[in-house]
C-alpha cells in the first residue's frame, strides 16, 4: 500500500502559528515597500505613470507565474522549505532595490518580490491554519489573512515614514526590511513541518493545481470577489501616490503611506466581521461594501477631495477584507488537506490577476483620458464585476434553499 506523502501531521498542530503569521506579514510588507518611493525613483530615473503601473504589474505576473507553476508544491515538499525560499527571494528583491538606478532594475526587484509573494500566499495561509490547534482554527484563519493584508499595509507605512523623516530615503527602508527578513528566517527554521512524508526540495516539479468538485462549487464566486477586491487595492498601491501629488498637491510620502495603509488596515478589520456573518454570507456582503468603496473612489477622483479618497480606502478595504476572508474560508473548508495549498494558490492566482490587468488598464488610459478619468472607468468596471459576483451568490443561495 502506498502512503499518501502529502497527509498533514496532526501532531504539528500543537505548535504556535503566530511566528508563521509574523514571517508571512514581513514577506508581504516587502511587496508594497516601494509604493511611496516611486516619486523619488521617477525623479532619479525619469519615467511615465504608465511605466509605474507596468513596474507594479511585473510583481503581479511574478506571483501568478509561481502560483501556476509551483502553487501546490508545498503539498509535496513541505511548507517550511517553500517559505524559506520565499524569504530568500524577498531579500534578493531588497538588495536589487538598494542598487536600482534604471527601470530594468526596478522591474527585476518587483519580479523577485512577486516570486516571494507567490511562494508565500497559498503556502503560508495553509501553514498558519495547520499549525493552529483545532480550538484556535478560527483565530488562525484571521491571523493568516490579517498577516497577508496587514503586511501589505505596513510596507508603504514603514517606507513612507522612513523616507519622509529619516535619512537615505531609498536605502533605509530596504535595510530595515532585510533585518526583519533575517528574523523571520530564524523563526521559520524553528517551526515544525506540517506535511508528512515530504520529498526533497530538488524533486519539486511544476504541477497543475487540482480543484476537486467540492472546491469548484465555491471557487467561482470566491474568485470573482477576490479579483474585484484586489483590483481596488492594486489601484490604491500603484496609482494613488500620483493622484495625491498631481490632483491633491500632497507630496508628503508619510501621508501617501498612511492612505495606502488605511485600505489594508480596513481590509484586516473587515475580516473580523466574517466569523459572525459566516464565510458564505461574507462574500456577497463584502461585494456590496466594496461597491460603496468604489463609489467613494469615483467621487474623490471626480471632485479631487482627499477626505473621499480616505473614506474610499476605509470602506473599500473593509469590503475587500470581508470578501477575501470569506473566499479563503470557503475554499479551505472545501479542500482536502492534501490539495489545500494548491487550491488556495489557485484562488490567489485569480486575485493577483485583479492586481495586474486593471492596473495596467488604468496606466494605458491615463495618457488619453488623464489619471482621474482613467480611475473613473476602472471604478465603474470593478463595480459591475462586484455586482455580478453578488448576484451570482444570491441566485445560488436561492437555488440551494429551493433544493
Amino acid at each position: 500500500m502506498v502512503t499518501d506523502h502529502r497527509a498533514v501531521r496532526p501532531a504539528a498542530a500543537r505548535a504556535g502559528y503566530l511566528p508563521a503569521a509574523f514571517a508571512f506579514a514581513v514577506a508581504m510588507a516587502g511587496t508594497t515597500l516601494p509604493t511611496p518611493l516611486y516619486g523619488l525613483y521617477r525623479e532619479r530615473i525619469g519615467f511615465s505613470e504608465l511605466t509605474v503601473t507596468v513596474v507594479f504589474a511585473v510583481y503581479a505576473f511574478g506571483v501568478i507565474g509561481v502560483l501556476l507553476l509551483v502553487g501546490n508544491v508545498s503539498d509535496t515538499v513541505g511548507r517550511r522549505p517553500v517559505l524559506l525560499c520565499g524569504l530568500g527571494f524577498a531579500a534578493c528583491s531588497a538588495v536589487v532595490f538598494l542598487a536600482a538606478d534604471s527601470v530594468a532594475l526596478l522591474c527585476l526587484g518587483r519580479l523577485l518580490s512577486g516570486l516571494s509573494a507567490g511562494l508565500f500566499t497559498g503556502t503560508a495561509t495553509a501553514y498558519v491554519l495547520e499549525l493552529a490547534p483545532a480550538r484556535h482554527r478560527g483565530r488562525a484563519g484571521f491571523a493568516a489573512t490579517a498577516a497577508n493584508m496587514g503586511g501589505l499595509g505596513c510596507g508603504p507605512l514603514l517606507s513612507g515614514l522612513l523616507s519622509q523623516y529619516a535619512p537615505r530615503p531609498l536605502v533605509l527602508p530596504f535595510v530595515v526590511h532585510l533585518v526583519l527578513l533575517a528574523a523571520s528566517f530564524a523563526l521559520v527554521l524553528t517551526l515544525p513541518e506540517t506535511v508528512a512524508g515530504t520529498r526533497p526540495l530538488r524533486t519539486a516539479r511544476p504541477q497543475r493545481a487540482e480543484l476537486t468538485p467540492e472546491v469548484r462549487r465555491v471557487f467561482v464566486p470566491a474568485g470573482l470577489a477576490a479579483f474585484a477586491g484586489f483590483s481596488l487595492l492594486g489601484v490604491f498601491t500603484s496609482v494613488s501616490p500620483a493622484f495625491l501629488a498631481e490632483a491633491l498637491d500632497v507630496h508628503d510620502r508619510a501621508v501617501v503611506g498612511l492612505v495606502v495603509f488605511a485600505a489594508f488596515l480596513a481590509s484586516t478589520l473587515g475580516q473580523l466581521l466574517v466569523p459572525r456573518l459566516g464565510t458564505a454570507r461574507a462574500i456577497p456582503l463584502g461585494c456590496l461594501v466594496l461597491i460603496a468603496g468604489l463609489a467613494l473612489l469615483a467621487g474623490s477622483l471626480a471632485w479631487a477631495v482627499l477626505a473621499l479618497l480616505v473614506l474610499a480606502a476605509l470602506v473599500g478595504g473593509a469590503g475587500q477584507g470581508m470578501g477575501l476572508r470569506g473566499a479563503v474560508g470557503e475554499v479551505a473548508a472545501a479542500s482536502p488537506a492534501e490539495h489545500r495549498g494548491g487550491a488556495l494558490s489557485a484562488l490567489f492566482v485569480v486575485a493577483y490577476f485583479g492586481i495586474s490587468v486593471p492596473v495596467i488598464g488604468v496606466g494605458l488610459l491615463t495618457g488619453p483620458l488623464g489619471l482621474a478619468h482613467a480611475g473613473l472607468v476602472f471604478a465603474a468596471c470593478m463595480a459591475l464585476l462586484a455586482a455580478a459576483s453578488g448576484a451570482y451568490l444570491l441566485r445560488r443561495a436561492e437555488a440551494d434553499a429551493g433544493a
